[in-house]
C-alpha cells in the first residue's frame, strides 16, 4: 500500500474486502478496495450488465436540524434545497465566496426541518470547517455523522430485481432522486435511488454496525452480484462524463466552468459564491470542462498534456479507456467554443496521439440518465 497503512481508516466492511482478496489502496484517507480479483473491466461490465456492489461507507454524512434548517444549507450550496419534498434528494455543490468548487455533495431532504448532506470522504474535515463558518448564524444543529452510517451502492440494470427479494419496501414507488426508509434483509435502511455509474440503482444507508450482514446478503444472491471497486466506480462515471472532485472540478473552477450550471440556482436568493458565480456568468467563461476522445489507440492519463489548435493547452483531468466504448476517453479544460470534431491530441509517453473534441456522456446506452 502506497501509505502507511496505520495511518489509513477503514470502513465497517473492510474485513469484507479482505475476505473477498480485494486489492486495497488508499483512497481519501481510507483503505478501499480499487478491484477484487475478477478485475476492473469484469465489475464494469457486471454494473453495465446485470448489478454490481460498490462499498462507498467512506463518505461523510452530515445532519442539519431546527428551524432554519433549510436556510443554512441554502446558503452553503448552490442548488435549492427548500424545493425538496420530504423524501426527496438532489446533486448540489459547495462554494467558496470566489465561486470556487469546495466539494459537489448530494442533499436528502429526511423531515421538514432535517436534511443529511452527503459529502466526499476525502473533503469531509474541509466542508465540516466551511459549513460551520456559517452555521452560526441559523437555527440549526450541524452534526457529523460520518463514523456511524455505512454506505453500499447496487448499482446495474438487475438491482431492484436482485433489491426485492430482499425487502418488502415498493421499489417501484422510489423514483430517481428519491427515498424511502425500510428493511432489507432485516436491516433498518435508507434506500435512496441514486448512484453515479449511469445505470439504475441504490444507495443504502445504514448504520455501521449492521453493514457487514447487509453485504454479504447482498452478495447472496444467486451470484447476480458482483462486488466491485473503486477502479469500476471510476471507469463508471467517466464514461457517463460525471465530474470527479480533486480531478474534474476543485476549488479552482467553478460551476459553470466545470458544467455543473445546472446545479445552481440564483433564484432561491443569496448563498456562498452566488456573486461571482453570476459574474462569471456575465462575463462569458474562458475555460469549460470538456470531453476527448481518442481517434488512435492510446490510453490518457491525469496529467497527460493536450494538445489543441496546435500548442500544448491544459492537462488531462480524468482518463482511461472506457471498457463499454472501447476507446481512450478524457476530460480537460478547453476554450469554450471548443466543438465536437474539433481536432486534438493527447500526448502519450512523448508522442502525440490523435484525439477529438467530444460530447458527453461517452456512453450513451445505460440503463438511467440523471
Amino acid at each position: 500500500m502506497a501509505q502507511d497503512s496505520a495511518r489509513l481508516k477503514t470502513t465497517p466492511l473492510h474485513e469484507e474486502h479482505v475476505r473477498l482478496n480485494a486489492k486495497l489502496v488508499p483512497f481519501g484517507g481510507f483503505a478501499m478496495p480499487v478491484q477484487y480479483p475478477t478485475g476492473i473491466r469484469a465489475e464494469h461490465e457486471a454494473v453495465r450488465s446485470a448489478a454490481g456492489l460498490f462499498d462507498v461507507s467512506h463518505m461523510g454524512e452530515f445532519r442539519v436540524a431546527g428551524p432554519q434548517a433549510v436556510d443554512l444549507v441554502s446558503y452553503v450550496t448552490t442548488n435549492d434545497p427548500a424545493a425538496l419534498s420530504v423524501g426527496q434528494a438532489q446533486y448540489s455543490a459547495m462554494c467558496l465566496e470566489s465561486g470556487g468548487i469546495v466539494d459537489d455533495l448530494i442533499v436528502y431532504r429526511l423531515a421538514a426541518d432535517t436534511y443529511r448532506l452527503v459529502v466526499n470522504a476525502a473533503n469531509i474535515a474541509k466542508d465540516w470547517s466551511h459549513i460551520s463558518l456559517f452555521a452560526g448564524r441559523f437555527d440549526a444543529e450541524l452534526r457529523d455523522e460520518s463514523e456511524q452510517i455505512a454506505l453500499l451502492a447496487l448499482q446495474g440494470p438487475e438491482s431492484q430485481a436482485v433489491l426485492s427479494g430482499l425487502t418488502d419496501c415498493d421499489l417501484d414507488a422510489i423514483r430517481f432522486y428519491w427515498f424511502a426508509e425500510g428493511e432489507v434483509a432485516g436491516i433498518p435502511t435508507l434506500i435512496s435511488r441514486t448512484g453515479y455509474t449511469g445505470e439504475d440503482g441504490f444507495e443504502l444507508y445504514v448504520d455501521a454496525g449492521g453493514a457487514a450482514a447487509l453485504w454479504r446478503a447482498l452478495l447472496d444472491q444467486e451470484r447476480r452480484v458482483t462486488p466491485a471497486g473503486l477502479g469500476a466506480r471510476d471507469t463508471l462515471r467517466l464514461e457517463m462524463g460525471y465530474a470527479l472532485y480533486g480531478s474534474d472540478i476543485d476549488e479552482e473552477t467553478t460551476p459553470l466552468e466545470g458544467r455543473l450550471g445546472w446545479l445552481v440556482k440564483p433564484a432561491k436568493g443569496d448563498f456562498v459564491g452566488r456573486e461571482a458565480i453570476e459574474a462569471q456568468r456575465s462575463a462569458g467563461l474562458r475555460k469549460r470542462l470538456t470531453g476527448i476522445r481518442l481517434t488512435e489507440r492510446g490510453f490518457p492519463r491525469p496529467g497527460y498534456d493536450v494538445v489543441f489548435r496546435g500548442e500544448p493547452a491544459v492537462a488531462v483531468r480524468s482518463g482511461t479507456v472506457g471498457p463499454s466504448v472501447g476507446y481512450g476517453i478524457a476530460t480537460a479544460y478547453l476554450p469554450p467554443d471548443a466543438s465536437p470534431g474539433d481536432p486534438a491530441a493527447i500526448v502519450i509517453r512523448g508522442r502525440e496521439v490523435g484525439a477529438e473534441v467530444t460530447s458527453m456522456p461517452f456512453y450513451t446506452e445505460g440503463s438511467l440518465r440523471r
